[in-house]
């Protein structure tokens, strides 16, 4: 028994070692690398072949910790800002997207109970699939990402009715309303037990767990709250990815957030791929072979219909026509739930076999294409946004709050922005620049085309919401009148300028900035630190002769008289 378990490990380490590397050289996606690698050790393929029992329990916890990860990402604070989109724009996704493809499985002659089964099994997006492409291109900060994952985070809670659905339309005399109810409360229940652990237990126990100095120990803390956290829910009756993401979140505002999230990575990427990998396994090619003429047109189907429905819907919700049209094509698959759920239902006697089997491999067929839709989906949006211009931001940054505004996204102004990613802060650059501006749209970053000493422009980029203003731009009368423009649209908004000598300081102060940094003086400081501190001079010293020069607004440096008197 041992040795079986090893051997069959063996193989989906071997062969993912062999698969994934290839394809990354051939620029394909890693996903559709695992996929490949679990279909060669699959029980419908020649060669060795592995038992999917012990691969499916273990790539459960490789969605767990993706959506972990996730939550790191997602404080409470943000997802308050994102709320109606989980909760406005999921829903409405959910409700008319089970709606429309539960009257085309009934149209194609299923019966109603199962017409319902599969609606809303396959209303759900792949979480998997979906977030692993967002985070290898660095696109979960991005407006379209978050807006994705806000959908991704409804369905996950969208699951829990139908799992408590599929024993209901089983058995006639069961009362659905009432069975509803109770899952609800317990979800609800679930929810408001784990955020009191965490902000009452949770917290406390990172903090003694980290003054014990010890990175093992740290570690397992990790697991255990993953892992107990998405117990809970599972027997609430939610997904354990659920309980995970919540996890994630009680610990996204405090201070072991990057080290919990180093420390989880290796799991996450190791797990996930795994499930990949059963994915693959479990797909029957010579069934699908018979029957691939009706499965290509139930996965076309599937793409198109949901694409247009979450298109028209992102539409309907106020987005423009390039972040709408990603969402919809990114979101267009079926996800890893449908697997469960056309497992659960065969066995209820829902849905028969070989609607079971079509379905199950439209899923996967859709999960497997979709690196390839979301590499449309990118070159799509990018030539919309160069014909019609960069969409109108005030619809872009209308969730954000307590963020940077950033004036002039040149090379001052990316290094701020690439510091406040670092530390979680969001901000909004402004600049002038066309060019400059698309290569940061191909990017995901929130830049755009727009003059900050325009108040219309600044009301736009939510400037009353902001916590701070940073004017990098490089002309001193464009500094200026920025500067002038954010203090009268925000009195008391902290405005840091960037001014080239001493010259710019004072025209740039009167205009109303807090806080002035000319550039070449501070760095002849840095530059005159590091020889002192080559020269054996102590480094308090040297931090305090620097703090002199910069509390007496570097004049001294200006004026050498003034140097030899201090």
């Amino acid at each position: 028994m041992h040795d079986t378990i090893l051997r069959d490990v063996l193989f989906l380490l071997l062969s993912a070692i062999v698969v994934v590397p290839l394809f990354q050289a051939l620029r394909i996606p890693a996903v559709l690398g695992y996929l490949v690698a679990g279909m060669m050790l699959g029980p419908h393929m020649p060669g060795p072949m592995v038992d999917l029992e012990l691969p499916q329990v273990l790539s459960e916890f490789g969605v767990v910790f993706l959506l972990f990860a996730i939550g790191l990402e997602l404080p409470l604070s943000r997802l308050q800002a994102m709320r109606r989109y989980i909760f406005g724009l999921g829903l409405m996704q959910v409700v008319l997207t089970s709606a429309m493809l539960g009257l085309g499985a009934y149209a194609l002659g299923l019966p109603p109970e199962a017409s319902l089964v599969v609606g809303g099994m396959l209303a759900f997006s792949s979480t998997a699939t979906v977030l692993k492409l967002l985070v290898e291109r660095g696109e979960t900060v991005a407006r379209f990402g978050r807006i994705s994952v806000a959908v991704l985070i409804f369905q996950d809670l969208a699951v829990v009715p139908l799992l408590t659905l599929l024993p209901l339309l089983a058995d006639p005399n069961s009362s659905i309303p009432l069975a509803l109810g109770l899952a609800g409360l317990k979800a609800a229940a679930a929810i408001l037990l784990i955020m009191l652990l965490g902000r009452f237990v949770v917290r406390p126990v990172y903090r003694f767990i980290a003054s014990a100095g010890n990175p093992e120990l740290f570690t397992a803390t990790n697991l255990f709250v993953v892992l107990s956290v998405g117990w809970l829910t599972a027997e609430a009756g939610m997904s354990m990815a659920l309980g995970a993401f919540l996890a994630g979140m009680l610990l996204a505002d405090t201070a072991y957030r990057h080290q919990v999230e180093a420390d989880i990575e290796p799991f996450r990427g190791l797990l996930l791929g795994l499930f990949f990998m059963t994915v693959g396994m479990s797909l029957d090619l010579p069934a699908m072979g018979r029957e691939a003429g009706t499965i290509a047109a139930l996965t076309a189907a599937l793409l198109v219909g949901k694409s247009a429905m979450l298109f028209l819907l992102c539409r309907l919700s106020g987005l423009g026509v390039a972040t709408s049209l990603r969402i919809g094509l990114l979101l267009s698959q079926g996800g890893e739930f449908a697997f469960v759920l056309i497992g659960k239902a065969t066995a209820l006697s829902v849905l028969d076999a070989r609607t079971g089997l079509l379905v199950s491999s439209s899923v996967a067929l859709s999960m497997a294409v979709t690196p390839a839709i979301g590499a449309l989906a990118q070159r799509l949006a990018q030539r919309i946004e160069a014909r019609r211009g960069a969409e109108a931001f005030g619809i872009e940054t209308s969730d954000l709050k307590s963020h940077v505004l950033i004036a002039g996204y040149g090379r001052v102004g990316k290094a701020v922005a690439r510091l406040l990613t670092a530390h979680g802060i969001p901000y909004v650059a402004l600049d002038l620049e066309p060019q400059r501006i698309a290569a940061a749209r191909v990017e995901g970053l929130p830049i755009y085309y727009g003059d900050a000493s325009q108040g219309s422009v600044l009301r736009a980029a939510g400037i009353e919401r902001a916590r701070a203003a940073v004017i990098t731009l490089n002309r001193p009368e464009q500094a200026q009148r920025a500067v002038e423009a954010i203090h009268a649209a925000t009195p008391d908004l902290p405005i840091i300028a960037r001014a080239h000598d001493l010259g710019q300081t004072a025209p740039l102060t009167e205009a109303g900035a807090s806080a002035v940094v000319p550039e070449t003086m501070e760095a002849s400081l840095q530059l005159a630190g590091l020889v002192l501190r080559s020269a054996g001079i102590e480094a308090g010293a040297v931090d305090s002769s620097l703090k002199a020069f910069r509390d007496g607004n570097y004049g001294a440096l200006d004026d050498p008289a003034a140097a030899k008197a201090d």
